[in-house]
């Protein structure tokens, strides 16, 4: 999940130099639910390794 973030980020980053101001805001919009998502899956794992270490 983390490649599809620096994909989409690096997408918005080129479109954004050459002025594709249509392309960038969405590939950036994609890249920042991509990570909030990967954030998520992170947190939930961890909480479920310290549930799963208590047992």
């Amino acid at each position: 999940m983390m490649r599809w973030i620096l994909i989409f980020l690096v997408i918005a980053l080129i479109s954004a130099m050459f002025g594709f101001s249509g392309i960038a805001g969405t590939a950036a919009a994609i890249a920042k639910v991509i990570f909030y998502l990967f954030a998520l899956s992170f947190v939930i794992s961890i909480v479920m390794a310290m549930i799963g270490k208590r047992k």
